[in-house]
């Protein structure tokens, strides 16, 4: 699939330099930050200003996600068009080391098989893809059933007591702060639209793809996650595509890698940037 260039870019947080700095040569690749669902770009913001300071850093909040548009298309092929026109707008040209959290990785993914030539590297984080289906539909069922929260302490209470549990207390309750937003009815929830969230849980039952292009390759798995996001089917199908360029790394923690995890992913990213 090639991008369409109709889709409107998404809303994105943007960090480091600019492009024009007479630091910047052309051919420096930016890093792309893809978060997952229920997630927005800003997650990314503290990781950036502190490992990064040096490297423009573009993190857009995805269709129905934080403030980008909520309106529909929200399958895979609409996301991979609007992160295409977003690196057009934000960073033409340039090569692209993508940094993407489960959903967001299998967004990475289909991003590089639409523009193989950009791509420069990947760092996969516990990637969510080709799930199994009557999961995923268990999972949109409970999502339609309970869709929204009664204050924030339910809220709070759903992550410390799932994936976020080994989340630094201060990261959460700046997600708290942005992210969660009153509703019309009186309860809170993420700022995300419904609709875009059930459908994307329909999308990770798709098949899983191999990147478009054999690029260095980061894949991170979260061995706290049970039953794994990252299957042995698919850590076998990257390896056969990639060889010598996949690094596989198991990290001893949860879902969240990225909040748990900090140094260690940037220490991945800039492996890739050289």
């Amino acid at each position: 699939m090639r991008h369409s260039g109709v889709v409107p870019a998404l809303h994105t947080y943007v960090f480091g330099p600019d492009l024009a700095d007479a630091d910047q040569s052309p051919g420096d690749p930016v890093v792309l930050a893809l978060h997952g669902i229920t997630g927005h770009g800003l997650r990314w913001r503290n990781w950036a200003q502190t490992y990064f300071p040096d490297t423009r850093v573009l993190a857009p909040d995805l269709l129905g996600h934080g403030r980008s548009s909520f309106l529909p298309p929200w399958n895979i092929e609409a996301h991979v068009d609007a992160i295409v026109d977003t690196l057009d707008e934000y960073a033409p040209g340039r090569p692209v080391i993508v940094v993407a959290h489960s959903f967001g990785a299998a967004l990475a993914l289909h991003t590089s098989r639409a523009i193989p030539d950009r791509i420069a590297g990947l760092v996969l984080l516990d990637p969510a893809l080709g799930l199994p289906a009557d999961a995923l539909s268990e999972v949109a069922d409970s999502t339609v059933a309970s869709p929204d929260y009664t204050d924030e302490a339910e809220a709070r209470s759903e992550k410390v007591h799932g994936a976020w549990a080994d989340v630094p207390v201060e990261i959460l309750d700046a997600e708290i702060a942005e992210h969660l937003v009153p509703l019309p009815n009186g309860r809170v929830n993420w700022r995300m639209s419904m609709p875009a969230i059930i459908t994307v849980w329909g999308e990770l039952a798709r098949p899983f793809v191999v990147p478009g292009a054999v690029v260095p390759t980061v894949l991170v798995q979260a061995m706290k996650v049970q039953p794994p996001y990252v299957s042995p089917e698919f850590r076998s199908a990257m390896r056969e595509f990639l060889g010598d360029q996949l690094t596989e790394i198991e990290l001893d923690c949860d879902h969240m890698v990225l909040q748990e995890r900090p140094a260690d992913v940037a220490g991945y990213v800039r492996r890739l940037l050289g």
